[in-house]
């Protein structure tokens, strides 16, 4: 099901870049008490968990985007406002991300949802009688879904939510190197860069030469000759087919809303999926402006609603409490 969104952008906040880049430089967010986990993967290698205080109550997994953490704008407000509900939330930092590099050659990707099921198994173990949720922004969006569709009825979550989703990756890619978008794409393949030079600069194992790393500046090019050989796949095409979680939706089973903007500056707008690929139990809340996991309301700058935090929690009380 498609339906159209409550959201109203804030008058002052309208444009798609405004949405997407205002957040990230301006909020503020007071600092949250949080319980460091670091969890043993069955390949050797770790992930890093950011859990909120509560020790009892449903919990809700939360997929931070492409190389964030928990200092991405989006995560502590999000955090915050499950544990305001009563909830155990907890952010998964996907390979890599929480300061430390992980210790395989091979990192996260879009499709790399291996590390999600093994943290649910380990989670439904831990506390059997929880219910448990997840919600994804842009990337751990995508991976949620794609998690989702591959699990059918059994994934294990009684409830999902994913936020700007890159539905289509190669559309991404190809978006992200038009116009203005070109910003965040020097930006996050700037971080990607440095991040891949520094983890290899003192190991043997890359796939790939170090000093050709530079010329690879588009996503197209860094996902060719870097995520693809360090995660099996052929090609940069080969990835983006794999991994795209839109093929996976019309096998969810789980009741999932998914919020999207047609102004995204990360995806164009015909890689949203049509109503006839999803399922009952999928519920695709379309707005005309929002931007990238931006959706910021309010009548005044110096009072911003981040409408986010009140529609996720909205949609998941109905099926955790």
């Amino acid at each position: 099901m498609i339906t159209v969104s409550r959201f109203r952008p804030a008058w002052w906040l309208r444009g798609a870049h405004a949405q997407t880049i205002w957040p990230g430089l301006m909020r503020r967010t007071s600092p949250l008490k949080l319980v460091q986990e670091r969890l043993e993967l069955p390949d050797e290698d770790f992930i890093d968990l950011a859990w909120t205080a509560r020790g009892s109550g449903p919990i809700v997994i939360v997929l931070h985007g492409l190389e964030g953490s928990l200092h991405s704008h989006y995560v502590p407000g999000m955090l915050s406002a499950l544990d305001n509900h009563g909830w155990r939330a907890v952010l998964m930092h996907f390979r890599g991300c929480s300061g430390e590099h992980n210790r395989k050659a091979r990192s996260y990707h879009s499709g790399e949802s291996g590390d999600l099921r093994f943290l649910v198994e380990t989670l439904v173990a831990r506390h059997p009688q929880a219910p448990l949720a997840a919600v994804g922004f842009s990337l751990g969006g995508n991976v949620l879904l794609k998690y989702l569709g591959e699990t059918g009825p059994g994934a294990k979550l009684a409830v999902a939510a994913a936020i700007s989703v890159p539905f289509v990756l190669a559309s991404g890619a190809d978006r992200l190197n038009r116009g203005f978008s070109k910003i965040y794409q020097r930006y996050l393949i700037k971080r990607l860069q440095n991040k891949i030079t520094g983890k290899f600069k003192t190991r043997n194992d890359a796939p790939f030469s170090l000093e050709e790393v530079p010329e690879w500046n588009t996503f197209r090019l860094f996902d060719n000759f870097v995520t693809a050989p360090l995660h099996g796949f052929r090609d940069c095409d080969d990835y983006y087919r794999r991994s795209s979680c839109r093929q996976f939706l019309k096998s969810i089973r789980v009741p999932t809303l998914i919020v999207h903007a047609e102004d995204d500056p990360f995806l164009a707008k015909d890689a949203i999926p049509e109503s006839n690929e999803l399922p009952d139990q999928v519920n695709l809340e379309v707005s005309a402006r929002g931007g990238h996991a931006g959706f910021v309301g309010g009548r005044w700058p110096w009072k911003p609603c981040y409408w986010l935090e009140q529609r996720i929690p909205e949609f998941l009380h109905a099926h955790l409490d």
